[in-house]
């Protein structure tokens, strides 16, 4: 059975601070401890590598310059060159990483973190730009950081666009100065998580349902209105059902329907597709769609309502 050989990948647009993140890492944290380390640069960015300093730790570069190099038979080749215990790759953020992915790699190779680095100052324009190719990056990620963070960097948006696509995500803002700043669930929240009642108003369905999403546990106990669209699964029976709407995540080709199970003794008079207004107290269950614990209300009122003037919603 071969030796496992930990493969790090980093993604992310040129100038993202992929390079400058993975020399420190490497040099400031001594992440090799040692060992026979590859690093793989598919991006020749602004700031260039110390190849030297990287070889007193035992880390070896190699640049591959065009996705037609990123084969089979050349990652063999240095395999067999290098004989790596660890393989770091940063890669070309206007690469398929799909490509990457379909590559058989030399035995032991398993890939254990994917970092994607964005940089703050830019992201909106990517997104509004090249939204599919930066959705690809995050989404597969563990780890997104934002990096140049400043006071005007509107991280509660940013968190939730990346949780959309990625749940199990974690994100990181760094600020100019270089240190960290972990994420805040309660970033700047356009309802009053407080009041007696959280009104959820129809263009904040998105960010109630990253939010909830992700932190069920304040949310328990709580009371919640808004308005959403019925979807009855036939798992549910007749004591249950989905208010939601539709969200896109990362294009117009990816709109997905999106809400909570509701338990009401409305739902066998609710028909599908049909809005509703719901009021309702939040608890934390388990069920299927999330995979473990999720929230699920606990309706009070159940009332026909107009559809909203948008029908799909976003997540900032």
């Amino acid at each position: 059975m071969a030796k496992e050989i930990p493969v790090y990948l980093f993604t992310g647009f040129l100038e993202s601070g992929k390079t400058t993140f993975i020399e420190n890492t490497l040099i400031g944290q001594d992440f090799n401890e040692g060992d026979r380390a590859l690093l793989l640069v598919c991006e020749e960015g602004m700031e260039e590598y110390d190849v030297p300093a990287l070889a007193t730790h035992n880390i070896m570069v190699e640049t591959i310059e065009e996705p037609e190099e990123l084969t089979t038979e050349h990652l063999m080749k240095l395999q067999t060159r290098y004989k790596p215990e660890l393989v770091l790759i940063e890669y070309n953020g206007t690469w398929k990483l799909q490509q990457l992915f379909d590559l058989q790699v030399p035995k032991g190779w398993t890939v254990v973190q994917i970092v994607a680095n964005v940089d703050a100052g830019t992201f909106e324009s990517y997104l509004n730009n090249m939204r599919a190719m930066m959705m690809e990056q995050v989404s597969m990620a563990n780890l997104v950081i934002f990096n140049r963070c400043t006071e005007e960097t509107r991280r509660g948006d940013y968190r939730r666009i990346i949780k959309a696509n990625n749940r199990m995500a974690t994100v990181v803002f760094e600020k100019e100065d270089g240190s960290t700043e972990f994420e805040n669930p309660d970033d700047d929240l356009p309802f009053d998580i407080h009041a007696e009642t959280i009104q959820i108003a129809d263009d904040d369905f998105g960010i109630f349902y990253i939010d909830a999403s992700d932190n069920p546990d304040k949310y328990v106990g709580k009371t919640v209105q808004f308005k959403g669209m019925v979807y009855k699964p036939r798992n549910y029976g007749r004591t249950a059902f989905v208010p939601g709407r539709h969200a896109m995540t990362c294009c117009v080709e990816d709109i997905a329907f999106v809400g909570f199970k509701c338990v009401s003794d409305m739902a066998a008079m609710l028909k599908d597709r049909q809005w509703v207004e719901i009021t309702g107290t939040i608890q934390k269950e388990y069920y299927r769609e999330f995979r473990g614990d999720g929230p699920v209300i606990y309706a009070t009122r159940v009332v026909p309502a107009d559809r909203p003037e948008e029908e799909v919603v976003l997540f900032n």
